[in-house]
């Protein structure tokens, strides 16, 4: 069956077609989520509210975009507003006793440049890490993420170029490691 069938199925009520869109995106929704929130549990309530929001506002997808990029649009956005209100709540929950100053950080002798590499795009701002994982993790083009995520192309451009700084000064003790 191909999508605009699919469609069509899943806009008519047919429970055997949303069962094969689910199956059919849902791990892609769920890296995308992951990569974004970079907690399994939390990218699984976005994988799961994202479908939800899809079978709630599917008679009103125009076929303009895949299903694909209309899928990810909302992901993305549940994503970035399940963050915000997680990261709001850890600020109120957040202890001040104890706290002592910012202290240098030393290298380990062996690194993980994995685990590093994931923590430092967790700490991107969220519409750098959204437009890095969606252009440089996903593949999307920038007139993609521009619809997904409801910027303008140059603003996609600009935030990647950014992202991509952002994460050559976090990284950069690993630089010389790699080129010798």
């Amino acid at each position: 069956m191909d999508e605009g069938e699919l469609i069509d199925r899943v806009v008519a009520g047919d429970a055997a077609a949303e069962r094969a869109m689910y199956d059919a995106y849902v791990d892609r929704v769920y890296r995308l989520a992951y990569r974004l929130a970079g907690d399994d549990d939390l990218a699984r309530d976005i994988t799961q509210d994202t479908f939800i929001r899809a079978f709630d506002r599917i008679a009103t997808f125009r076929r303009q975009s895949s299903l694909a990029t209309w899928l990810h649009t909302i992901g993305v956005s549940v994503a970035l507003n399940r963050m915000q209100t997680v990261k709001r709540r850890y600020a109120r929950e957040a202890p001040l006793d104890g706290i002592t100053e910012p202290s240098v950080t030393t290298r380990l002798a062996e690194p993980d440049l994995k685990q590093r590499l994931a923590t430092s795009i967790d700490a991107l701002a969220p519409g750098y890490r959204a437009v890095f994982v969606l252009h440089d993790v996903e593949g999307f083009t920038h007139e993609e993420i521009g619809e997904a995520l409801g910027i303008e192309i140059g603003t996609s451009k600009a935030q990647l170029f950014r992202a991509r700084a952002k994460l050559r000064v976090a990284l950069a003790d690993f630089a010389g490691e790699w080129l010798s």
